[in-house]
């Protein structure tokens, strides 16, 4: 079986290949530059604008749709002049709470000509986190689907600068809870707008990031932020199906395109999250090709459907996702899922959580795909990874710094680790010519101790984990916070939980400390189990009981067989599901703290 349609196209891939690509890479950042305006803008002043596709809209439960570059440009030129009549200018956050949708890509496009600050909130957050996020913003209009108005209304009275609500739906979905509805306002607007001519270091963007600890910080993200992102885009997606010979855009110029693409781009990932917002939606417009939104819950066979009906060629899915697919539909030798589902993929980037070389080989062998692992955070996105068709991916290796970027391991003092010592993951403000990197954040909103205490000199700290191994790849042990100490040992989950999801009875996992009195803490495993394996499980309590005993000890006898013995979790507790955040990352931080609850009781 082909790895991949466009692997032909490639010379064979390898380290040598990556410093090439490394070291003639130079980032071209102009002084003025606007994502609406290279997302959209250009594409629909192009004289097919009214042609090419820019949103694939598969909405839950309809038909699909299709919307125009010059639609998009169109109805974002409207909502502009909407915003400006409701006092919105330069520099003013205007918060988005919308999914998956047209309207999303207006909104945004519209904001963003504007030189006004998008700040993207999750339909998935309450109001205690509505709340925080729009009063410590000060947000000043918010665009909000139908269902997401009552949420917003809740928490209106404590966000004295939230002016206008505008709301999008139907006039009876938003009436009395919205200020303004979003088609009726759009229809009573010009068609054309002027856009703002932002600098390259202005704010474009303000997210919140999750964080561990005390409130969420707003990440404040430049219009610059688009092109560090660029090089990691074209890299992990296989260079995006254009012709291999050319350079990973770095500029704002429409001339550095390669035309004649067929690249279909589609996501789970919220677009009012970084892999959403960054990794998926922006990148794929800048290209001038159709992204397709659907806000519908994610499973496999809708993943998989969706893919084979709409052409999807490029894709973004979280570990989590993937390792799904891997249990639902495990294929065969006799058919692949590649073949069952006749899917035309060329790419997939993973990022959120250690792929593992579990998923990795499935990827591969029933995809049709050599997964492209990338790493990055909110604040400095799209760093690190691979890129099947140019340098050999490690099963389980987090990859290479991409070309652009300067990554290292670094200790607490900021000198880079040794081989095969592990250390934080940073990025240096400038790469190996002494370039500013674009892809830097501007700071945390209204916070500057928590801005400065991101770095160490010109190094920004991920707080993740990794060593680094002869070739200069980098190997994921975990969080800072979620690395811990076990009978001495320094216990990263991550290669436990690969190991753990490797057997038929695991669909998902997480590994967290457990304290324990005479031991300290001991290495406790949360378990979900697979489909089969729970029609299996009885009914009846003992007879569960004894089923759950039994699996136990298939399972850590699994691990003591193929990792270190201190590794293997003493205790495997089964649950139905994990904590997860929106952005399909494990929450393994309220796992433990449920540990440390429970010893605090015990003891008490």
């Amino acid at each position: 079986m082909r790895v991949s349609q466009a692997s032909d196209k490639f010379p064979a891939p390898s380290v040598q290949a990556y410093q090439r690509l490394h070291n003639n890479f130079r980032w071209q950042v102009p002084e003025q530059f606007n994502i609406a305006q290279v997302c959209c803008g250009r594409w629909a002043a192009q004289p097919d604008a009214s042609e090419r596709v820019a949103i694939q809209a598969y909405p839950t439960g309809a038909g699909g749709q299709f919307y125009t570059y010059s639609e998009l440009q169109t109805q974002a030129n409207r909502l502009s002049n909407v915003l400006t009549v409701l006092g919105v200018g330069r520099g003013d956050r205007v918060a988005i709470v919308m999914p998956q949708c047209f309207e999303t890509a207006v909104a945004y496009m519209a904001v963003l000509q504007m030189g006004a600050v998008a700040m993207p909130l999750s339909m998935l957050f309450g109001p205690e986190a509505l709340e925080f996020r729009l009063h410590d913003s000060e947000a000043v209009v918010a665009i909000a689907a139908a269902s997401a108005l009552e949420g917003l209304q809740a928490v209106r009275a404590s966000c004295p600068v939230l002016a206008y609500v505008v709301g999008v739906g139907s006039v009876e979905s938003t009436q009395g809870r919205a200020d303004v509805n979003y088609a009726l306002a759009l229809a009573q607007r010009d068609a054309h707008f002027t856009p703002v001519a932002t600098l390259a270091e202005e704010a474009a963007v303000l997210i919140y990031t999750s964080g561990t600890t005390g409130n969420p910080k707003g990440a404040l993200i430049p219009h610059r932020a688009l092109i560090g992102n660029l090089s990691g885009f074209v890299c992990s997606q296989n260079w995006f199906g254009f012709d291999p010979v050319a350079k990973p855009a770095s500029s704002a110029g429409p001339s550095d395109l390669p035309r004649g693409s067929s690249a279909i781009f589609w996501s789970p990932a919220d677009w009012a999250w970084t892999g959403g917002l960054m990794d998926a939606l922006l990148p794929t417009l800048y290209f001038g090709r159709p992204i397709v939104a659907h806000n519908g819950r994610f499973s496999p066979q809708t993943a998989l459907e969706l893919m084979r009906d709409c052409g999807v060629t490029h894709t973004f899915l979280f570990p989590t996702a993937l390792k799904a697919m891997m249990k639902a539909y495990p294929g065969s030798a006799q058919q692949t899922v590649r073949q069952q589902f006749t899917l035309q993929l060329q790419a997939i980037m993973s990022a959120g959580e250690a792929v593992g070389d579990a998923v990795f080989d499935y990827c591969r062998q029933q995809l049709g795909v050599t997964v492209n692992e990338m790493f990055g955070q909110t604040e400095i996105n799209y760093i690190v990874g691979n890129c099947a068709t140019q340098w050999p991916p490690k099963p389980g290796s987090m990859g290479m710094g991409y070309p652009g970027h300067w990554v290292a391991v670094i200790d607490e003092a900021g000198a880079e680790c040794p081989v095969g010592v592990a250390g934080d993951v940073a990025l240096n403000r400038f790469d190996r010519h002494g370039d500013a990197d674009p892809i830097f954040f501007l700071g945390y909103w209204k916070n500057e101790s928590s801005t400065q205490a991101k770095f160490t000199g010109d190094w920004c700290r991920t707080g993740d984990l990794a060593l680094r191994d002869a070739d200069g790849y980098l190997w994921f042990q975990g969080r800072s916070d979620d690395v811990f100490k076990a009978a001495g040992y320094r216990i990263g989950p991550g290669e436990i939980e690969n190991c753990l999801v490797k057997h038929p009875a695991v669909a998902n996992v997480a590994v967290v400390p457990k304290p324990d009195p005479a031991r300290g803490t001991v290495v406790k495993a949360y378990v979900v189990l697979a489909p089969d394996c729970l029609a299996s499980r009885p009914l009846d309590t003992g007879a569960r009981a004894e089923f759950d005993l039994k699996l136990v000890a298939v399972l850590q006898s699994h691990v003591k067989g193929m990792l270190a013995p201190y590794e293997y979790p003493k205790e495997i507790e089964f649950i139905d599901a994990l904590p997860m955040t929106s952005t399909g990352k494990v929450q393994r931080r309220v796992l433990r703290l449920q540990e440390e609850e429970r010893a605090r009781l015990l003891a008490g």
